[in-house]
């Protein structure tokens, strides 16, 4: 009998993560089933289709969230960083200078590739793709979650209002922004400012605490404007936490402590 998507992702080798939630299955690991639903949504939300691979893949843990047979609802890629003099080696080491982040102790998580399928947003879905990053946070002590958060389109004009938004409420304490490095790195305007068209990911890294470096960058390679995105976990709000530590607990199908550092 052939395996659907889903059973794949329980049937292959276990998973770091995994939660089940009604008809829906969170996995984070490297098995090569979540993975290949992850690099199947990342290139239809990246490269219009394309492959999306690239050296870091293999640095990384892989998540998805599923619902029933359905192909994946969510995917990221996650890195556990331990050391913060390994920062510039990073995936947003290569656009940003994360210098001024080498004074913090870590460990630090990096989030990349975090999409969803088109269409409505599945907010039970990115719920669990939340909830089962907490179990790995705890896990880890992880102290900082930190990468991009991008809009769709390397275009500033088209993102103006946004940006300014972010410029005016969500750049992030001097100390520990990123510097320049990137030739594409572009000021924040100071015009209208609008949170209209933000990115989920983007609006869901600010309800926790979240804020952004102070310039952009334009990724012309994924067609794609980006900020480095940060957020202490010390700095989410205990009710969310306690949401998202509730919503994991609910969903394990293991025993797993989830701390009060877990998002």
């Amino acid at each position: 009998m052939a395996l659907t998507a889903a059973t794949q992702v329980v049937a292959a080798d276990p998973p770091l993560v995994f939660l089940k939630y009604g008809p829906y299955r969170a996995v984070i690991g490297t098995c090569w089933a979540s993975r290949d639903l992850a690099l199947s949504l990342r290139a239809s939300v990246f490269r219009n289709g394309d492959s999306d691979v690239d050296q870091f893949d293999a640095l990384c843990l892989h998540g998805c969230v599923t619902k029933g047979t359905d192909a994946a609802k969510v995917a990221f890629r996650a890195r556990l960083i331990a050391s913060p003099d390994t920062l510039a080696d990073s995936y947003s080491g290569q656009h940003y200078d994360l210098s001024p982040l080498q004074r913090l102790q870590g460990p630090f998580l990096e989030l990349g590739r975090f999409c969803q399928s088109e269409g409505l947003p599945d907010v039970t879905a990115l719920r669990l793709a939340w909830a089962a990053l907490g179990v790995l946070v705890d896990r880890h002590d992880i102290q900082m979650m930190m990468g991009y958060s991008s809009f769709s389109g390397a275009d500033a004009k088209a993102h103006r209002a946004e940006l300014a938004f972010l410029r005016a409420n969500h750049v992030g304490p001097a100390a520990l922004r990123p510097k320049r490095l990137s030739p594409k790195a572009i000021d924040l305007p100071t015009d209208f400012a609008s949170p209209k068209g933000l990115p989920q990911l983007l609006r869901s890294y600010l309800g926790m605490g979240g804020w952004v470096s102070d310039h952009a960058v334009l990724d012309c390679d994924l067609n794609r404007l980006h900020l480095f995105t940060g957020l202490a976990i010390a700095a989410i709000p205990e009710p969310r936490k306690a949401r998202l530590r509730a919503l994991a607990q609910a969903a394990q199908t293991t025993p797993l402590d989830l701390a009060p550092a877990a998002p």
